[in-house]
């Protein structure tokens, strides 16, 4: 059997092929991927409703029909943070190599099928998906028969079919769409640009390094990112902008990277290096895929709670970088991530996304007087940038409690 192994920020991956990967595994593997894969997905689209009518007002009702030899039907539908997507669809599709047809909640997915890299991993072939916003940042979510889903963003709405460009089914999903305004008390906002911030200015940016490092001490990524809010607030809309919680253990993650085979999942929360900011690692790492990329495209972030406030609010500062491939480590020849050079482009990327959910009140940009604008990472790797740091204040940041609570650790 053909072996490969492959030496990323220190740690060895000892891979067998991964055509047999699948086939080795027991079945309670299998499982417990799937398991975890679904989860994530919930968690990153929003709550999905009980089966009662919600209570809001409905506001639109459509019915499209999809046909096999489609990926996504454009359903000119725009819909708002918060708002409730009642979907249900009925319908037949065929593939040519199943034994039977299949609905909406598609074909369950074996062991032969592990390989196949589909728009959403968690769910069989065939299924009813949909996204709301741009492609290229709106991550996929199950609809299946039935589904009740909270828009976590906004933005247009799209269904499609859980399927690959060369492998299409043959017949028709007939979709109806009931949208409903959001629940009471819910609190979604268009985000506003504003010139400034109270509280964000040069005497703050005088406290904040411009570059994390590495445990060496040699300069890594720039800080090119702020966020005000409370931790909850702050977890809460990167969850509903589809960014997946990066894990802090690495043999942990290796081995369910290797029983994930090379899904899309798997290599999201692949860990990232350890960055210093105040003298410690990283408090959270966040990521962000394209839908049908695996190794090839991650947006990842780091963040960390700053150990001062900004007019009693807690305040993260982060470093946001894009994985573009792979390449060598000049501290040690090992393999680690190229990033894209541009790093101004990330930190657009990350306001897109945030801004998407209807959580971020205010946005704004700072350059401090002392703007970085070009460098290296610690790994070698050369960036540029405006000098520009994004700076973003969560809808209820004003709401937190004590300032105590906010302290640094």
């Amino acid at each position: 059997m053909a072996q490969t192994i492959f030496k990323i920020h220190g740690q060895v991956l000892f891979l067998g092929a991964c055509c047999t990967i699948g086939a080795m595994l027991p079945s309670r593997f299998s499982g417990q991927i799937h398991a975890q894969d679904a989860a994530a997905g919930k968690a990153n689209i929003g709550q999905e409703s009980p089966a009662a009518t919600p209570k809001g007002k409905r506001r639109l009702s459509q019915e499209i029909q999809l046909t096999g030899d489609q990926l996504w039907a454009n359903t000119g539908i725009d819909v708002h943070p918060g708002e409730h997507l009642v979907i249900t669809a009925t319908g037949k599709l065929r593939y040519a190599d199943a034994k039977e047809d299949n609905d909406p909640d598609g074909i369950p997915r074996g062991y032969k099928d592990l390989l196949r890299i589909l728009p959403f991993n968690a769910a069989g072939r065939g299924a009813l998906v949909g996204r709301v916003g741009e492609a290229d940042i709106s991550p996929v979510f199950l609809l299946g028969t039935h589904r009740d889903v909270v828009a976590p963003v906004g933005g247009h709405l799209s269904i499609g079919i859980n399927q690959t460009a060369d492998d299409l089914g043959e017949g028709t999903y007939t979709v109806h769409i009931d949208i409903y305004a959001p629940d009471a008390g819910a609190n979604y906002r268009p985000a506003k640009q504003v010139k400034s911030i109270s509280g964000v200015d040069a005497a703050l940016f005088a406290k904040i390094p411009r570059r994390v490092a590495d445990k060496d001490g040699n300069p890594g990524d720039m800080v090119n990112f702020l966020i005000i809010g409370s931790e909850p607030s702050m977890q809460t809309v990167f969850g509903n902008a589809g960014w997946v919680k990066v894990d802090a253990d690495v043999r942990d993650t290796i081995l369910r990277g290797v029983l994930g085979s090379i899904s899309k999942e798997s290599y999201l929360t692949m860990p990232m290096s350890p960055l210093f900011l105040f003298g410690r690692t990283q408090d959270y790492g966040w990521a962000h895929a394209e839908p049908i990329k695996v190794v090839a495209s991650r947006n990842h972030l780091r963040l960390w709670k700053a150990p001062f406030l900004v007019n009693g609010k807690t305040l993260w500062i982060g470093a946001a970088t894009h994985d573009i491939g792979f390449e060598m480590d000049n501290r040690n020849d090992n393999v680690t991530h190229k990033i894209d050079p541009d790093v101004d482009l990330e930190r657009d990327y990350v306001e897109k996304t945030l801004t998407a959910t209807g959580l971020v009140g205010e946005v704004t940009h700072f350059a401090p007087a002392n703007a970085l604008k070009e460098g290296s990472t610690a790994t070698g790797g050369s960036f540029h940038s405006n000098g520009q740091v994004l700076v973003m204040q969560l809808s209820d940041s004003g709401k937190q409690a004590s300032a105590s609570a906010g302290a640094s650790r």
